[in-house]
C-alpha cells in the first residue's frame, strides 16, 4: 500500500473507549468525510482492531491497514466508500 493511501484525512482517537462505542464513534467520524477519503481511528481496546473492520466491511467501506503503533495501542485505516444516508 503506498503512503499516499495512508494518508488520512482525519484521525479519530478513541483510547479508552470499549466496543461497541469504538464503532458508534468510527461510523460519526465517517460521517464527516467524503467518499474517497481516509480516516484513521486509533484504538486501545484490543477486541476493536477486529470488531471495528469488520462492521466497517458491513457498512460498505474499505479498511486499508490494521496495525500497532505503541504499546497496546492500534491504528485502523479506513476509505469511505459508502455514501452517508
Amino acid at each position: 500500500m503506498d503512503r499516499e493511501a495512508l494518508n488520512p484525512n482525519l484521525e479519530l482517537d478513541i483510547r479508552g473507549e470499549v466496543c461497541p462505542y469504538t464503532y458508534v464513534k468510527t461510523r460519526l467520524a465517517l460521517e464527516e468525510i467524503e467518499v474517497g477519503q481516509v480516516l484513521r481511528v486509533l484504538v486501545d481496546y484490543e477486541p476493536a482492531t477486529h470488531n471495528v473492520p469488520r462492521s466497517v466491511r458491513l457498512q460498505g467501506d474499505e479498511v486499508l491497514k490494521v496495525e500497532p503503533v505503541g504499546e497496546r495501542t492500534w491504528a485502523i485505516w479506513i476509505r469511505k466508500r459508502n455514501p452517508s444516508i
